[in-house]
């Protein structure tokens, strides 16, 4: 059984990964729409509103605000695939599975548990086919972690 302790590390490895993956994915759909800081501007819709979802261009504020938001997220659902897939994630194809599962498990609640106010937001600047990209940049993001933990 994983431990609190490895899973809040594996985690914080496994979702910062994740982050940066998913996040790169955002900019790169949103500078194929004209706006590349757009979705991960509309991140910080948490704080800032609607006005966050509707903000194209990089700001500290609001970039930063919808980059960190996201990481925070990223390092939550990292900790929980973590502990909750404890040692089956040793082996490669187990790894990529849980990974796999732990973000169709996070895309679910993000839209289907998840009151409105506090969805992702970059759901307003992409369409679909790019929405379930930043999942996929995701999982794979949260398999290169528990493979990169695994090795320790």
């Amino acid at each position: 059984m994983t431990t609190w302790k490895q899973a809040l590390r594996e985690g914080a490895v496994s979702g910062s990964i994740a982050a940066l993956l998913s996040s790169a994915w955002l900019a790169w759909a949103g500078h194929r729409r004209g706006h590349a800081a757009a979705p991960v501007n509309a991140v910080s819709h948490w704080f800032f509103g609607d006005r966050a979802l509707h903000r194209d261009e990089p700001s500290v504020l609001y970039t930063l605000g919808g980059y960190l938001t996201h990481h925070s997220a990223s390092i939550f659902w990292g900790v929980l695939h973590a502990k909750l897939w404890g040692v089956q994630h040793k082996q490669r194809l187990p790894a990529i599975a849980g990974a796999a599962a732990a973000s169709g498990i996070a895309c679910f609640v993000d839209y289907q548990l998840t009151p409105k106010r506090l969805t992702p937001g970059f759901e307003h600047r992409l369409a679909k086919p790019e929405l379930a990209n930043v999942y996929v940049f995701f999982a794979v993001g949260l398999a290169i972690g528990t493979q990169l933990m695994r090795r320790r």
